[in-house]
């Protein structure tokens, strides 16, 4: 569907222990393949065991990235039907485009883009419409929760409303540290897409930032520290019940984890 979240990849310096430490801790299955991005370079698949259909890649960092900043992050790709036209409404309207519009063959067409606070994204239009069935919403093993933390909340919201159509859904007051804005569009199901707020002042810059659904979250702790990743903030019980833990893995990617139970 246009205007939400369709896939998920992790930037790497080492694309193999990244994999095993998922692998430990989200119970991924990884698959290889040779040649499945622009640059050529190998890709992993992340898959939730008993489907083809993947969950998420990930990819090693090349020289040309490293000098161009590029550090161990996930970064996640928002479906459109045109990458070009939409990659233009993002320069119209005070953003950047640093990957320009380009062909994945055999996969899709794809740009790297940022919001006029420095927040980054991809737009993507696969190349299949169709393709094997993945697991259900809020399966274990699946990205299910996208977050914003801007420059200002209130603008980025306005920015993404108009280009891919989001919508509020409920705000969280947060106290000192202003609304957390929840967002959906027509057509998404229950939990809507994701939500957003102003960043907190010792955060260095805007970014986007991706949930993965555990069980339970404080065996998943457990599993984040036994294969030498980092606990950065929580358990914290957020609103609706669920749990969620923000962490660093270890070549240095910040990721997030949410879960039904403690």
């Amino acid at each position: 569907m246009q205007g939400t979240f369709i896939w998920y990849e992790l930037m790497t310096s080492d694309p193999a222990a990244a994999a095993a430490f998922y692998a430990a801790v989200i119970g991924w299955e990884t698959k290889e393949f040779a040649h499945m991005t622009a640059q050529g370079t190998p890709y992993t698949v992340f898959n939730v065991p008993g489907y083809e259909m993947g969950s998420a890649g990930a990819m090693k960092i090349t020289p040309d990235m490293e000098r161009n900043g590029v550090t161990p992050e996930w970064c996640g790709y928002v479906g459109v039907d045109d990458v070009d036209a939409k990659a233009a409404e993002f320069i119209a309207d005070g953003g950047a485009v640093h990957v320009p519009p380009t062909d994945i063959p055999h996969v899709g067409r794809f740009a790297v883009v940022a919001d006029p606070h420095g927040a980054y994204l991809n737009l993507f239009k696969p190349a299949m419409v169709d393709g094997p069935a993945g697991p259900p919403p809020g399966t274990p093993g699946t990205l299910g929760w996208a977050e914003l933390m801007a420059d200002n909340g209130e603008e980025a919201f306005g920015f993404y409303s108009k280009l891919f159509g989001w919508q509020k859904d409920m705000a969280v007051d947060m106290g000192a540290l202003g609304t957390y804005q929840t967002f959906t569009k027509p057509g998404v199901g229950p939990g809507g897409i994701g939500g957003m707020m102003t960043r907190m002042p010792d955060m260095p810059r805007a970014f986007w930032g991706y949930y993965t659904n555990v069980e339970a979250i404080d065996a998943a702790v457990e599993r984040v520290k036994a294969a030498g990743g980092e606990v950065l903030n929580g358990p914290m019980e957020v609103p609706g019940g669920s749990w969620i833990v923000q962490a660093i893995d270890p070549q240095g990617a910040p990721f997030a984890l949410v879960a039904p139970k403690r």
